[in-house]
């Protein structure tokens, strides 16, 4: 069994803000054909279905950004999880809108709801990160993560946000680097070096002899033994003795 716990803050004033497209992805995966609706229970809002085979508990805490892992934590218990069971999807300012990444484990990068996940699940759970760009200075990134998407966003937000629900199987079984690029594409973007598939390196040729070492170890020079030339060279070099 897996808990996909997507972040965010609770009621309609937060419902557009940047700072919940974790709570933007889990709507938008539980959606789809097969999870049931929503119910209250562990301080937040959950949605059972399945994915790839799997058990999937889709979560949202309502404890608020700063206590979200109140809410992770006593699901993960509940049904005796650890935290390699548990998939946070959350926003990051260091990413450009739209771009994704994921890995497991991994520093909180001074994310409040992250800190909470670590203290009440550890920290060995995996981590889809989803851009929303840095305002540019410190002093505006509460304000900037506190606000709505605006029209610019439109064109990749709602793009990215039906990939990762038409690809969340990927998700499920771990298929991180396909998942990224489908995520990519959606939003019209190529993907990274480090998310394309690598070409099988080539076997490195044999080192060609230079054409001096074919000189010295091949075939032996041409000299001519009579006329001008033979005269020319042996009043040069001389005549070996034979």
């Amino acid at each position: 069994m897996l808990i996909i716990a997507g972040l965010g803050n609770p009621g309609s004033k937060y419902s557009g803000n940047r700072h919940n497209i974790g709570f933007m992805a889990l709507d938008a995966i539980q959606r789809r054909p097969g999870f049931s609706p929503w119910a209250k229970k562990f301080k937040a809002l959950i949605s059972e279905g399945e994915l790839a085979g799997d058990k999937v508990l889709l979560i949202k805490p309502q404890t608020y950004m700063n206590l979200s892992g109140e809410a992770v934590g006593e699901a993960m218990r509940f049904y005796k999880l650890g935290p390699g069971n548990i998939i946070a999807i959350y926003d990051e300012l260091d990413l450009a809108p739209g771009k994704a990444r994921i890995k497991t484990a991994g520093g909180h990068g001074g994310h409040n709801g992250i800190k909470s996940l670590d203290a009440h699940c550890g920290k060995d759970y995996r981590r889809l990160r989803l851009g929303i760009g840095h305002p540019g200075a410190k002093e505006f990134v509460n304000n900037h993560v506190l606000g709505d998407f605006d029209k610019l966003d439109q064109a990749w937000l709602p793009q990215l946000l039906d990939a990762l629900a038409d690809n969340a199987e990927m998700l499920v079984k771990g298929e991180d680097s396909q998942l990224m690029n489908k995520l990519a594409l959606a939003v019209g973007s190529q993907p990274d070096e480090d998310e394309k598939p690598k070409p099988t390196p080539k076997a490195p040729k044999p080192a060609g002899k230079s054409h001096i070492h074919q000189a010295r170890g091949g075939m032996k020079p041409n000299i001519p033994a009579t006329g001008p030339m033979a005269d020319m060279l042996k009043k040069l070099f001389g005549e070996k003795d034979k």
